[in-house]
């Protein structure tokens, strides 16, 4: 693996950590006040609503059909399905604005602009199914975070699994406030992407909690558990360069070039994989070492073997 920091530099992440700590408690209860006061942009998938979907003879230009649809009254979400010809227009439910007057004003905005468009489709969503997947979408996370915790603490030591959940619902929360502020659309892609996150940033924390691990058998028994930490986030830190360097690379090409369609979906690994790197640093780590682990709480526990009549024994 390429080495970005020298085998002997230690960068002492823990020394701040305190004051990391700090504003990661406070962007945390911001993204908490923000979601209180002003809310999810929620998208139809969740909201209900009306899905008009049409079919153009020749590819068209987006902001010609945006523009036609606003002359009629009609603003959601529109975007290409399929191909350049395809259009599919998403709106929201409103008073005096039912499926057939939507569709009517639809078709009559998408004549102005080609005359032998076709309906492909008109559907309504509704509301009982949009609660319906909010439910499902907020028992995924919290069945996958405790999934998380169980196995973490299995594998490792249950102030890692804390220390590894308590950052984990850190980037859920920090993902939920950013859509919050901006007003992004929140749907069943924002929905997978921030699941995505909590895969990708356990990944993260699982590497670094298998250094901690390793180097608390390989370091000499005097380097101070603090120093331990330090020690393993740097040698991580490497990889986790590579990593996320590359993987962030993929997704900004997706929220430059992808469309409005998966904006979206791209923001929420945008914003997870940032602060999900950092959380693995400070939060999980921090976490860990608040909780009060020991050196002895990593290290295996020897099996001692004594030779009885001429059997193994094991205390």
């Amino acid at each position: 693996m390429m080495q970005f920091i020298k085998d002997t530099t230690v960068i002492p992440f823990m020394k701040i950590k305190g004051i990391v700590e700090i504003l990661c408690v406070a962007l945390v209860v911001g993204s908490i006040v923000c979601m209180c006061f002003k809310g999810l942009n929620w998208g139809l998938d969740f909201t209900g609503g009306i899905v008009v979907e049409t079919q153009y003879t020749n590819g068209i230009d987006l902001e010609s059909v945006k523009k036609a649809y606003a002359e009629q009254g009609i603003v959601g979400t529109t975007q290409h399905f399929g191909s350049q010809r395809d259009v599919l227009v998403r709106v929201a439910p409103k008073d005096g604005l039912d499926q057939e007057t939507v569709t009517g004003k639809v078709m009559a905005a998408s004549r102005t602009i080609d005359k032998d468009v076709k309906l492909s489709r008109s559907e309504y969503v509704g509301p009982a199914v949009g609660e319906e997947l909010v439910e499902s979408g907020v028992i995924a996370i919290v069945v996958s975070l405790l999934a998380i915790l169980a196995y973490i603490a299995f594998r490792f030591e249950w102030r890692m699994a804390t220390g590894a959940v308590i950052s984990l619902a850190y980037d859920v929360i920090v993902v939920l406030g950013c859509f919050s502020i901006m007003q992004v659309e929140y749907d069943l892609t924002v929905l997978a992407a921030v699941l995505t996150v909590v895969g990708y940033s356990l990944n993260d924390k699982i590497v670094v909690f298998d250094r901690i691990r390793e180097n608390a058998v390989k370091l000499p028994r005097n380097v101070e558990i603090q120093r331990l930490f330090d020690v393993s986030l740097t040698q991580t830190l490497s990889r986790t360069i590579i990593t996320s360097g590359t993987t962030l690379i993929t997704v900004v090409s997706l929220m430059i070039f992808g469309g409005e369609m998966i904006y979206g979906f791209a923001l929420a690994l945008f914003v997870g994989i940032v602060f999900g790197t950092i959380s693995s640093i400070y939060v999980a780590s921090t976490w860990t070492l608040l909780l009060g682990i020991q050196r002895e709480n990593l290290v295996p526990k020897k099996v001692e073997r004594k030779e009885t009549d001429g059997f193994e024994t094991m205390d």
